[in-house]
């Protein structure tokens, strides 16, 4: 037996071959038209010498994979020195005092109010 969904019912319902191979907002034997072009033109040109790098920097994932990866006990996120251990205690220091903050708060708020 054949299966459609019924847009009446919002469930599904036994139909005919055709209509179970035809569903709802699908007509067979329509041609696609081909959607119009947005940008009609490349936003870049390219070169006909081929495709060439443009960043111009050194790579320093090597160097940076080397320090990373010592065994020596650090911790990755204190791995580069004095930056990360200011970086790493200010977020703590925020975090505390943030949920100190919201426990102040809060015990405000379950405060009755005296009128």
């Amino acid at each position: 037996m054949y299966y459609k969904f019924s847009g009446f019912t919002q469930k599904l319902t036994g139909s005919a071959p055709a209509a179970a191979y035809s569903p709802q907002g699908l007509r067979p034997g329509v041609p696609a038209e081909s959607p119009t072009m947005v940008f009609a033109t490349p936003t870049k040109v390219v070169s006909e010498a081929g495709s060439t790098v443009e960043y111009l920097g050194a790579n320093r994932v090597p160097e940076l994979q080397r320090l990373f990866q010592a065994p020596d006990g650090i911790p990755i996120h204190l791995k580069r020195g004095v930056p990360d251990r200011l970086l790493y205690r200010t977020t703590m220091a925020l975090t505390v005092g943030g949920a100190l903050y919201c426990l102040v708060a809060l015990y405000f708020a379950a405060q009755p109010n005296n009128k």
